[in-house]
């Protein structure tokens, strides 16, 4: 059985994404805060810290590796794990992602059946 009741935000310029991930998290009785570009995210965790944060690594203006970096650099987000969610599956990328200080790598495109259980296992993780 998994967490549910977690306040998640979710990184994603492409809207079908977001509308996808959203309605699967919700199911799941989760609550989930959406923004569409790294200001708004900025902006978002500002307000209150969520519980864990989803991001697209292939975003325009500032991609998902220098958001994440600018999250790390908030001490109110130091323990909030921040899984990268992309198409980058090439060799390396997954390394690079967990460099970049996400705590974890999902596989785009997601796998709708499998995600709120990955979303357990990193909420879990890190209690």
């Amino acid at each position: 059985m998994g967490i549910s009741n977690a306040t998640i935000l979710y990184v994603e310029d492409n809207r079908e994404n977001r509308l996808l991930v959203r309605r699967v998290l919700e199911a799941e009785g989760h609550t989930v805060l959406e923004a569409d570009s790294a200001a708004q995210a900025l902006q978002l965790v500002q307000d209150k810290p969520p519980d864990l944060i989803l991001m697209d690594i292939n975003m325009p203006e500032i991609d998902g590796y220098t958001l994440t970096a600018r999250f790390r650099a908030i001490p109110q987000l130091h323990k909030v794990p921040i899984i990268a969610i992309t198409a980058n599956v090439m060799k390396g990328d997954r390394e690079r992602t967990l460099q970049a200080g996400c705590d974890g790598y999902i596989q785009k495109p997601v796998d709708v059946d499998a995600l709120p259980e990955q979303v357990s296992q990193f909420l879990m993780s890190m209690r």
